[in-house]
C-alpha cells in the first residue's frame, strides 16, 4: 500500500462518505473497477467537511477497512454504495449505510 498512516490527521467524524475511483488517464479502453490499468484511489469525505484521498494498491476489504479505520472516528456515521468490499461495515464500529446509486442518489 502506498499510504502510510500519518498521526497529524484529525479523525473524519460525524457523517462521512466512502466511495473508491479509478484513473488511467486514458480516454479509451475500459474504465472503472476491473480495468488493468487502473489506479484505484478512496476518498473518504465529511459531509460539509474535509476530504481524505489516498492511492491504494486494491479496493479489497483489507485494505478498504484499514483505512477507514485510521481515518475514521469510530461510531461515525458512514455512507457507501453497493460494492461487496465494504460488506465488512455491516459489523463494524460503525453506524453504516449503503446508497445504491443506480436507484438513488445521496443528499
Amino acid at each position: 500500500m502506498i499510504y502510510d498512516h500519518s498521526a497529524y490527521l484529525e479523525l473524519l467524524e460525524d457523517e462521512v462518505e466512502f466511495h473508491e475511483s479509478y484513473f488511467d488517464g486514458k480516454c479509451s479502453g475500459k474504465h472503472g473497477r476491473g480495468a488493468s490499468d487502473n489506479v484505484p484511489v478512496i476518498d473518504l469525505l465529511k459531509r460539509n467537511g474535509k476530504v481524505f484521498s489516498v492511492i491504494i494498491l486494491d479496493a479489497k476489504t483489507s485494505t478498504l477497512m484499514l483505512i477507514i479505520r485510521q481515518q475514521v472516528k469510530p461510531d461515525s456515521i458512514v455512507y457507501t454504495d453497493t460494492w461487496r468490499d465494504y460488506n465488512a461495515l455491516d459489523i463494524s464500529e460503525f453506524k453504516y449505510y449503503r446508497i445504491n446509486h443506480s436507484k438513488l442518489l445521496a443528499n
